[in-house]
């Protein structure tokens, strides 16, 4: 199942539960739910992992870029995205959630089920380990160009 047939799947349960719907104080998040639970289905189903990629995450274009820019910024995009897939699910999840949608804490609350107080604590620790993890990377940057700058002297 793919992003198409989730979607289709979601109008579908609108379709059959129009009545209850118009009812829903907030509509945007018992879809968010539903599609969110179509998508862990389907992972499920296809017993493998798929994560969204970060793309729209940013506000410059591609065509904006210089091409070092734009090597500059599939470097950076590629490490992030390693970064947040060794986060736990439930940090990665709400991080994105997060960051990438632009969602409140009540609505990530509303979607994932989990208590505002959850959601607070998973973006905290997932902040917490990306800074740890860009520390990290900083540390190991600085290492190599003194190594490298230590050949040429």
């Amino acid at each position: 199942m793919d992003a198409e047939d989730i979607l289709q799947e979601l109008y579908i349960r609108i379709w059959k539960r129009k009545d209850v719907y118009d009812t829903l104080e907030n509509k945007e998040a018992w879809c968010m739910t539903v599609t969110r639970n179509l998508a862990i289905d389907s992972i499920r189903n296809n017993k493998k992992r798929q994560y969204t990629e970060l793309s729209g995450a940013t506000a410059i274009s591609d065509k904006e870029r210089n091409p070092y820019e734009q090597l500059a910024h599939d470097d950076t995009k590629e490490m992030l995205a390693n970064w947040l897939s060794k986060l736990p699910e439930n940090q990665r999840e709400a991080l994105h959630l997060r960051e990438i949608e632009g969602m409140t804490y009540k609505e990530i609350a509303d979607i994932t089920k989990m208590s505002l107080e959850q959601v607070k604590s998973n973006i905290f620790r997932g902040r917490l380990a990306l800074k740890a993890l860009l520390e990290k990377s900083l540390e190991e940057s600085k290492k190599l160009l003194r190594h490298e700058s230590s050949m040429f002297n």
